[in-house]
């Protein structure tokens, strides 16, 4: 019987992103495929440190001990890599050695797999390389590049906090067209103009859809088990403002869901409020704002929609 995969929150991740490959990449550029391979090999044993998406990762994961049947996971993270098996060898080691239950890999010699991703039905790719996370979503694929950034993962902490944007992210880029064409006024008016009418999806709709449906099996666990304090939270940070925020939150709930904490900020600087919030993932389509937030949480760029078109 197969793997059914169609009923659950399938996550790509790319070695780049859960991983530090820094040391083994610079043997790769300094002395090229053959000795990155006997590199490899001598390292076998060797785990790779743990990279910017790890905390992300881990946390998405342990979320599985919701269900009864581990058979049945609510979660299952896909390694999807441009390594051929025998130099992938050492991060399945990698994973393992961390206990990460990723049992699951592509290996594809020198290209990019994201071509597996509606295959997989995977709902989000990470990777740290930019030509990758480009390429996916020019073919309509949800992606985000890994940024490298600065985060001090609190391993105490079993909580997970997802952050995004709005515009360009979970909807469509047309508003923000509006914004960059007519500016702030014109874009208030469309947005009253349109209040009732839900926004397009963006490319991590589907994503924040699954992660609902995780968070309604997790108050599911809560009621068979009193005293069960909530993981998993989800937050919107944008930089919308009344009267445009209304159109926002009409949109999640026409989608089915709903953000625990939204804050609009109205220009107001995104890092000061995720500071505060410690997501262990941002992600933002503006990498202007994810200047600054990537030196307080992890961030990940989605470089999709007009404010990413080459000027």
């Amino acid at each position: 019987m197969p793997y059914e995969i169609d009923d659950r929150l399938v996550i790509g991740v790319a070695s780049s992103a859960v991983f530090d490959l820094s040391e083994s990449d610079a043997v790769f550029r300094r002395e090229g495929e053959a000795q990155y391979r006997t590199y490899q090999q001598q390292h076998l044993h060797v785990p790779l440190p743990r990279g910017m998406a790890y905390p992300f990762i881990k946390r998405l994961l342990a979320l599985n001990d919701l269900c009864d049947d581990p058979e049945d996971p609510l979660v299952e993270v896909v390694l999807l890599s441009q390594n051929d098996p025998d130099t992938g060898l050492r991060v399945m080691k990698t994973i393992e050695h961390y206990g990460l239950n990723m049992t699951r890999a592509i290996f594809m010699q020198g290209r990019s797999p994201y071509e597996y991703i509606p295959a997989l039905n995977i709902a989000l790719f990470l990777s740290a390389d930019k030509q990758h996370v480009d390429a996916a979503i020019k073919a309509g694929y949800p992606a985000g590049q890994v940024l490298d950034s600065q985060f001090d993962d609190d391993e105490r902490d079993d909580g997970l906090r997802i952050a995004f944007d709005f515009d360009g992210v979970l909807a469509g880029d047309e508003s923000e067209a509006v914004m960059q064409r007519d500016g702030l006024v014109g874009f208030h008016a469309h947005e009253v103009t349109n209040v009732t009418q839900p926004h397009n999806p963006g490319p991590l709709k589907e994503f924040f859809v699954r992660i609902a449906r995780i968070q309604a099996a997790e108050e599911q666990y809560k009621l068979a088990h009193p005293g069960y304090e909530n993981r998993l939270r989800v937050s919107i940070v944008t930089a919308r403002n009344a009267p445009s925020h209304e159109r926002a939150l009409n949109t999640l709930k026409s989608w089915g869901v709903m953000a625990n904490d939204a804050f609009f900020l109205g220009g107001i600087e995104k890092r000061r409020v995720l500071s505060v919030l410690k997501p262990h993932s941002f992600f933002d389509d503006q990498s202007g704002h994810l200047t600054s937030t990537r030196t307080v949480v992890p961030s990940v760029h989605v470089p999709f929609g007009v404010t990413n078109q080459p000027v």
